[in-house]
C-alpha cells in the first residue's frame, strides 16, 4: 500500500493511493495515520479494504508528513561509503546516530526556508524507514518485522552550523522545514527489495545525486537493530538511512543553496519531491 496524509497544514486527513493512481480519502475509516494505525494488524485491516468504496479525492491537493505524531526523527551519517570519500570523512566502523528535531517536518512539496545566518545550505535524497511496532534490542534477523514501511526524505543540512559551530550534528540538520517526508508511506510488502532502489536528486533541472540504496554501509535491518539498542523505538519514530554521493559540500568548489532554488528529488518506488527554498522572514515560521 502506499499511504498518504492529505490537506491543508495541521488539517490532514488520512488517505491512500489506488491501483489507478488517485487518492482515496481514508478518513471514514481511520481519524489519521499515526503511530496507533501502523501496527501489522492495522495496517492488514486497510490492506483489505476495496479502495473503490473510498471517496476520490480531487486534484491537486497538497501532501502532508505521510505520518502523523512522529515520536523521534533518527538520522544516520556517512552510510554511503562514496558520500564518506567526498565528504573527506573515515567510512564508520558503526552507524553515525544524530537526531533531526520533529519541529522540521514539513510535507514532501513544501517550501524550504533558508535560515537567517545560512551560508552553507545543503540538499541529501535519503531512505526513511518508518517503525509499526516498539523494538527495544532487537536482532538483525528480526528487525524487519518492526518496520511498517519506507519513505523519501530530503536531509536537508546547513553545513556551517553542523560541522563548524561546536560539531553538534543535529544544530545544522533541525532548522524549521529542513525534514521534508513524503508523499507516501510505502508499506514494507510493497518493496521488493529495499535495497535495489534508485535514488537521485537535482537542483535547479541540474542532476546533482544519483545512486542506490545496494551501496548502503548498513542495510535497514542493521540500524533498526543497532537504534533500537540505544533507544527504544516506538510506531510512527523515522530513521532517515544517509545519502550517496553528489551533495554541494563534496563538489570543487562547494555549491550551496539559496533563496530561490528549487530541489525535485525521488527513490524507486517511494515517489517524488519538489522544494523551492524561500528566504527567512521573521515571524513566519
Amino acid at each position: 500500500m502506499k499511504l498518504l496524509r492529505h490537506g491543508p497544514p495541521g488539517k490532514e486527513r488520512p488517505g491512500l493511493i489506488d491501483l489507478h493512481g488517485d487518492i482515496r480519502d481514508l478518513s471514514g475509516i481511520i481519524d489519521d495515520l499515526g503511530p496507533d494505525q501502523l501496527s501489522p494488524a492495522n495496517l492488514d485491516r486497510l490492506r483489505h479494504l476495496d479502495p473503490a468504496v473510498l471517496p476520490i479525492v480531487p486534484a491537486p491537493v497538497r501532501m502532508g508528513v505521510p505520518v502523523a505524531r512522529v515520536g523521534k526523527f533518527i538520522a544516520i551519517g556517512l552510510n554511503f561509503s562514496d558520500h564518506a570519500k567526498e565528504a573527506g570523512m573515515a567510512v564508520p566502523a558503526e552507524p553515525v546516530v544524530f537526531m533531526k528535531a520533529t519541529s522540521c517536518l514539513v510535507g514532501p512539496d513544501d517550501d524550504v526556508v533558508q535560515p537567517r545566518r545560512s551560508t552553507k545550505m545543503d540538499w541529501e535524497v535519503e531512505l526513511g524507514i518508518v517503525i509499526g511496532s516498539t523494538a527495544r534490542s532487537v536482532t538483525e534477523a528480526d528487525a524487519l518485522a518492526h518496520v511498517a514501511g519506507y519513505c523519501l526524505v530530503n536531509d536537508v543540512s546547513e553545513r556551517e552550523f553542523q560541522l563548524e559551530r561546536g560539531g553538534t550534528w543535529d544544530k545544522g540538520k533541525s532548522f524549521d522545514t529542513f525534514g521534508p517526508v513524503g508523499p507516501w508511506l510505502v508499506t514494507r510488502d510493497e518493496v521488493a527489495d529495499v535495497h535495489a532502489l534508485s535514488m537521485w536528486l537535482d537542483v535547479n533541472g541540474e542532476r546533482m545525486q544519483q545512486g542506490t540504496t545496494s551501496t548502503m554501509i548498513f542495510r535497514c535491518a542493521q540500524l533498526v537493530s543497532y537504534v533500537s539498542e540505544v533507544m527504544t523505538l516506538y510506531p510512527g519514530d523515522i530513521i532517515t538511512t544517509g545519502t550517496p554521493p553528489g551533495v554541494g559540500m563534496g563538489m570543487k568548489p562547494p555549491r550551496y543553496l539559496q533563496a530561490g532554488d528549487e530541489m525535485t528529488l525521488g527513490i524507486e518506488g517511494l515517489g517524488t519531491q519538489r522544494q523551492r527554498v524561500v528566504p527567512f522572514v521573521a515571524g513566519s515560521h
